[in-house]
Parts: structure tokens; sequence; C-alpha cells
């Protein structure tokens, strides 16, 4: 639901009722993830999506008579069903989707409105639905934040409001969206009950170092992708809005020093696209002994030769420098800009998701990796 919330809170600030169907748990071969969300209003309008196409007909049926009925309902869509043809779920896999109505009569309503504003503001959050089954607390909601506050609840018993609210906290610290198995009274044991947390976390950051033709393109790709991106360059004619009207940020400093005083956290990557030793050699010295996600630079082998032995020179160890990728992005043939940062934008999401980079094609790898704790970005991102 939050990977949708900037849609689904204009929603809830117009009035409009609305379902929302969202994958809890997916198996084998399945398209999207836990939190992907497809969301249907009063007038039929439908945003998002939980399967890339393969039941978003069917998902949408269940949304129109949850939004009748106001039931909430747990379906499950997979190749072994029956009717996994007429669905067209033909992949092999196996998916879990929650549909919650979401109309203004419903308790579930203002909880709901609270975290979508939070999520469309890029504010860390996480939303706890029921699951339905043996104990059948569904149609409630809870918030919380990163600094422990909640709102909502489930009605039943207050220790197990305080206990979801403590397990989401440490969702939300690991960026993590998935379910929980919990006692109805908020301990291990007792009738059991199932939740599904989603976590909504601010965009990860993108930093573009080098105010050059390439980085206007990878700008592009980035946002894309979703990323805050940030351009620095040390130069002011080449770091302009009106050069990159795209970025979220333009800064005019040496690119070290502005690292130095910005935040970098584990979903961040550095592009280095400077290609020139003064500017490399003491950003790139404080970049691979951050907690990045990704660090590249931009050059020919014989410059990430020579840029390599100037960090070693630095003090920079060889577990350090392994952290690089130099020369940047995959091997694709590039030449023109857009192509270099579809090419530094590919390395990045196999990095991310543990692809090999190699073709699908022939491959005897899985389509799909397991994924990374999944964090959910207003997009879908990040990092």
């Amino acid at each position: 639901m939050l990977d949708i919330a900037e849609e689904l809170n204009r929603w809830a600030g117009q009035g409009r009722d609305f379902a929302v169907a969202t994958v809890v748990a997916v198996g084998g071969s399945a398209p999207r993830g836990p939190g992907a969300a497809l969301a249907v209003d009063a007038d039929g309008t439908v945003i998002g999506s939980v399967s890339g196409g393969c039941v978003e007909s069917a998902v949408y049926e269940l949304c129109e008579q949850a939004l009748r009925d106001g039931g909430t309902v747990l379906e499950r869509f997979g190749y072994g069903d029956d009717d996994a043809f007429a669905v067209g779920l033909t992949c092999g896999g196996v998916i879990d989707i929650l549909v919650t109505p979401v109309r203004a009569a419903e308790p579930v309503r203002p909880v709901v409105a609270s975290a979508l504003a939070l999520a469309a503001r890029g504010e860390a959050v996480a939303v706890v639905r029921v699951v339905p089954g043996p104990c059948d607390l569904a149609g409630r909601a809870l918030v919380v934040r990163p600094d422990g506050f909640y709102e909502g609840g489930f009605g039943a018993h207050p220790e197990l409001d305080r206990t979801v609210a403590a397990e989401a906290g440490a969702f939300l610290a690991a960026g993590r969206t998935g379910t929980l198995e919990i006692g109805e009274r908020g301990s291990r044991c007792g009738a059991p009950l199932t939740v599904l947390i989603e976590s909504s976390l601010p965009p990860p950051r993108m930093i573009v170092f080098g105010a050059v033709d390439f980085a206007s393109a990878l700008v592009r790709v980035g946002r894309f992708l979703g990323y805050h991106v940030t351009v620095c360059d040390a130069r002011p004619v080449f770091a302009t809005r009106a050069r990159f009207p795209e970025a979220d940020e333009v800064v005019v400093e040496w690119p070290h020093r502005y690292l130095e005083r910005t935040e970098v956290d584990a979903r961040t990557v550095l592009c280095v696209l400077t290609h020139d030793a003064k500017f490399d050699v003491p950003l790139l010295k404080l970049a691979l002994r951050l907690p990045a996600a990704y660090v590249g630079a931009l050059g020919s082998r014989r410059t990430h030769l020579d840029r390599t032995a100037r960090l070693r020179e630095a003090g920079l160890t060889e577990s350090e420098l392994s952290r690089l990728h130099s020369p940047i992005g995959l091997d694709l043939g590039a030449r023109t800009p857009e192509e270099t940062a579809l090419s530094i934008a590919s390395e990045i999401v196999a990095e991310r998701r543990g692809g090999s980079g190699v073709p699908l094609t022939g491959a005897h790898t899985p389509i799909h990796h397991e994924p990374e704790a999944t964090a959910v970005g207003r997009v879908g991102p990040v990092g």
C-alpha cells in the first residue's frame, strides 16, 4: 500500500472511498514482492500493480467486491489453481493478496490516512494490518513511527498493540516489509495471528560527483529508479540548475568536502564521474570507507590502474579498494551518455539485488533473486 502512497494520499484527501490490494507473501517465480499494491476507487479508477499484469483483472474485481461488501479478504493465486490460466498467473509462482476496504465508515480509514500522509511526505513510517485467519481481527490497522510513537490498534488486548508496535519498529529500522506471526494477546503463544508490516522509508540517495554530460543522463535514470539525486561539482560554471533541472539538489563544492558533511547510509550510491585525480583521489579515499551501498568511478582501465595506485599510496587497504566499481558500469557496449547511464544503473541494480549481469536467455540462474529486506518507498526503491 505504501508504495503508491502519493496517489492514495490524494484520494484520501479528496474523500474518496477505495479498496487496496496488497501482496502479503510470494512463492516461486512471482513478479512482485510483499508490499506491492493495487487500489480501486468507487468510480472504478485503478492505480498500482500487484503482479505486473498477471492477475490484475481478478484483483480488480476483488477490490470492487470489498468496496460493496466492506469485508477484508485474503486471496491466493497460483499456477496450481484451477483458474490459474484464467487469471493469467502462468509464471509458476504463488501470491497471497490482502484486500482492505478503506471507506469513510471503516475504522481503518483514519489510521491508513495517517500512514499515507507520512509516506507521501517522504517520512519513515510502518503500517500494520491483520491478515484474516483463525483469529480474525481484520479491518483495523496500526501506524508506527521511528521514535516508537504509534496510533490506531486492533482493539483486542493492549499488550497486543504494544508488542506489534515494537515489532513494527524493528521492521521499520531495517526497512523490511513482510509478515509476522504472534499470539492474539501479544505473546508468542495463544491463538495464531498473522500481521502484515509495511515499511516506507525516504527515497535512497544517489550522489553524482562531476557535472559532466554523462551526469545529466544518470540524473534522469536515477530519478526514474526512485533515488533522491544530488549533483556535486566544484566548478560553478558547470554545476548549475539550468544544466541539471531534474536533479533534486545541485551543490557547488569540492566533492570530498561535501561528502564529509553529508549523510551516507547503507542505501546510498556514490557515482564518481569527475575523471580527474585531484577530485577523485581525496573523494574515493573517503567514499570507500563509508557504509555506502555502491561506489563507482568513471574512467578507462588505464585510469583505473593509476587511480588505484594513488589510493594505495593514500593508505587504502585491498579490502577497501575491492569495494570500488571501476571502470563503472556493466559491459553493454555503451557509447552515448544515455547508454552509459543505463550501464551504470544496471550495475547498481545488480549489486543491490544480487544479479549476475549475464543474459537471462540460456542461463540457469533464477529470474527473481531472493530479495533483500524489502524497503518500500514512495516509488517502490528503495535501496
